[in-house]
């Protein structure tokens, strides 16, 4: 991998790069890319959530004085187990994880810490940011489905975010845009609908898609990709506003 292709998904700050961002700040904030490891269907890779989830924190990065943390690139993956490749850790541990990285931060400084989520089924991630909220720590999770929305919107996605679910045209997009050697040939003819999916956390993914694809990315673009990271840095600004605020 070029030095490139490195520096897209792992930060290459010094310690002095990050005690300078820091300096005459109230409150330092760092973003904690959480991806994963699962199937994305038979023309994107295994890391595609995390691939995507560090191109979010990279665009914000980019716009905002935030520290950039290396990506959790395994988590809640087991409605993806039926195919070969997925990897998942249980929800007690990516819980204690994040966790653990943000009472790191806190000793070293950093008092905010914002979780870049891109995966969906790591629903625990929520409960993690209420849990600290609740202790008074200064922690978010974005992008919420409202800022996917307006992203969605914005970038002229057709897909609602419910059909849109898995390896479909928004996430497509944004690898055409910020990681295109990772695709394989067959995206544009592997459109799949299961509009219906009320059972999967019983069924998992292989109750409702053989190709493990539900959505549509034949309609993916790299102009798309780029709308919504544009989107989704915009929208950043009110979650930044939240975690440094002076009473929470």
């Amino acid at each position: 991998m070029s030095g490139a292709r490195i520096a897209g998904v792992l930060p290459m700050d010094t310690t002095e790069d990050v005690r300078q961002r820091g300096a005459g700040r109230a409150r330092q904030v760092a973003l904690l890319p959480v991806g994963s490891f699962e199937q994305h269907g038979p023309y994107l890779p295994l890391a595609t959530d995390t691939l995507v989830a560090c191109a979010v924190a990279r665009e914000i990065a980019a716009a905002h004085p935030v520290l950039s943390l290396p990506p959790v690139t395994v988590s809640c993956s087991h409605e993806h187990a039926a195919w070969p490749g997925t990897v998942s850790v249980s929800a007690p541990t990516l819980h204690a994880v994040v966790r653990d990285i943000a009472d790191s931060l806190r000793a070293s400084g950093v008092e905010a810490l914002v979780l870049v989520n891109g995966h969906g089924g790591n629903y625990v991630l929520g409960n993690v940011v209420q849990e600290a909220s609740a202790r008074g720590e200064r922690m978010a999770l974005f992008p919420a489905p409202e800022d996917w929305e307006a992203a969605r919107e914005r970038a002229g996605v057709v897909g609602s975010l419910s059909s849109d679910m898995h390896a479909g045209e928004i996430e497509t997009s944004l690898l055409l845009h910020s990681h295109p050697e990772a695709l394989r040939p067959g995206y544009e003819k592997s459109d799949f609908v299961a509009d219906d999916r009320r059972h999967l956390l019983s069924l998992g993914m292989s109750g409702y898609t053989r190709s493990g694809v539900v959505g549509r990315p034949s309609l993916a673009s790299a102009r798309k990709g780029e709308e919504l990271l544009a989107s989704l840095v915009d929208s950043f600004g009110a979650c930044l506003d939240v975690v440094t605020r002076e009473e929470i």
